[in-house]
């Protein structure tokens, strides 16, 4: 008998009507993203600071992915146009964001913070994580949304390169903090639709600061061994 290969399996989900928004989309996890879940028939609305960048980078989605469904808008238009919004901005540029987005956000929203206080942001090196009052980018995220808004930390360890390389294929744990387990199930129902990802579910909100900091050790593994690492967790 002839020796089998492996065999990938694709299980096909039906495309989603709710769009889901991207801050930063045309950075580039937030583009990767992007790519990933039009892929997976996911609505995406690419927010920018500049509304045509956002355009012109919704234009790049749909020339890879002509069956995806892309706008581009500016932040406060994307963010106030689906009920799941994703943040995948700078950390230098966290906070400026937030606060432009106030008068926009709305109570009972999620927002997903990607956010990594990487020491990069003010110029020292990306293998090293900045210390931050409230314990994590994503708790800080909490505090500046406006009250109703909930935030969720997710994302971190996903390479942005990698994710951005339809090529490539994903495979790889997500981790997911967060304070309800409702809004976590949501947001896991959401990540699982990338092929290769799969979210684990890895308690509280304050949990972010020890997840946050894992970004900072798979650069330093990623710089060393020239890869794309990820991360799984066995047992679960």
């Amino acid at each position: 008998m002839g020796k089998l290969g492996h065999l990938k399996l694709y299980i096909y989900s039906p495309p989603l009507s709710e769009p889901i928004a991207i801050i930063g989309a045309t950075g580039a996890l937030g583009f990767g993203l992007t790519l990933r879940w039009g892929r997976a028939g996911v609505p995406v609305i690419l927010g920018s600071r500049d509304a045509a960048r956002a355009v012109e980078a919704a234009g790049r989605a749909r020339a890879a992915l002509p069956d995806g469904r892309f706008e581009g808008h500016e932040n406060a238009e994307a963010a106030a146009s689906a009920d799941i919004v994703v943040l995948c901005v700078p950390f230098r540029n966290q906070s400026e964001t937030l606060t432009n987005l106030k008068g926009t956000l709305r109570a009972h929203q999620l927002v997903v913070d990607a956010t990594v206080p990487l020491a990069a942001a003010v110029g020292g090196r990306a293998t090293r994580i900045l210390g931050v009052w409230q314990g994590s980018a994503a708790q800080q995220a909490q505090e500046m949304v406006p009250d109703g808004v909930r935030v969720l930390s997710a994302l971190h360890t996903v390479s942005a390169a990698a994710c951005g390389d339809l090529a490539q294929d994903l495979d790889e744990d997500v981790l997911v903090c967060g304070d309800q387990r409702e809004d976590k199930e949501r947001v896991i129902a959401l990540i699982d639709r990338i092929d290769g990802l799969r979210s684990i579910d890895a308690g509280r909100l304050e949990m972010a600061r020890i997840v946050e900091s894992l970004t900072a050790l798979l650069i330093s593994i990623n710089v060393r061994h020239k890869t794309r690492a990820g991360i799984k967790i066995t047992g679960v």
